[in-house]
């Protein structure tokens, strides 16, 4: 003869007690086992937001902070201007003198910009190229060949690979 399904499963209370455990001592495992998952949620909680925090600090100081270098390669050209201006203004200067001032100046305006990653778009001569170049006109040429670039009004320029002011240009109609 067969024993009852409920004659071959012990319930859960005798379970536990075989094991030495009452069912109020399973409860208050539980109990203990959630409080301890809920604190645990709570510590991951509070630490992704403590790393959110940081983030947002980080990314905050680049954003202030992040043109610094390019700052300090700018003041000795902001200092080479004044001093020239100061020149021009104590002697007297003559214009060949702030030409050659101003021409120094520019070259090391030019350094700066350049060890930054901006580099001049002066398509003088070159095919036009409507990515890179803006079109103010079109003038009629017999030495420059048609779509191409006649005069270049205002130098365009490049940050490493992005456009950041396309030149401003005249087109041969050839």
């Amino acid at each position: 003869m067969h024993a009852s399904p409920e004659q071959e499963r012990p319930d859960a209370a005798s379970a536990a007690d075989a094991e030495g455990f009452g069912p109020a001592d399973t409860i208050e495992t539980l109990r203990q086992r959630v409080a301890e998952l809920e604190a645990e949620q709570l510590r991951e909680r509070a630490e992704a937001e403590n790393q959110r925090k940081r983030w947002l600090r980080e990314f905050e100081q680049a954003r202030k902070f992040g043109v610094e270098r390019l700052l300090n390669d700018l003041l000795p050209v902001i200092d080479s201007l004044e001093q020239g201006i100061k020149a021009a203004d104590a002697n007297g200067a003559g214009i060949d003198s702030l030409k050659q001032g101003s021409e120094m100046t520019l070259r090391m305006l030019q350094k700066a910009a350049d060890s930054h990653g901006l580099t001049a778009v002066d398509p003088q001569g070159l095919p036009f190229n409507p990515d890179q170049h803006q079109a103010i006109g079109m003038q009629p040429s017999s030495e420059i060949p048609a779509d191409h670039v006649l005069a270049v009004l205002q130098k365009g320029y490049r940050l490493h690979d992005r456009l950041v002011r396309p030149a401003l240009v005249m087109v041969s109609q050839g």
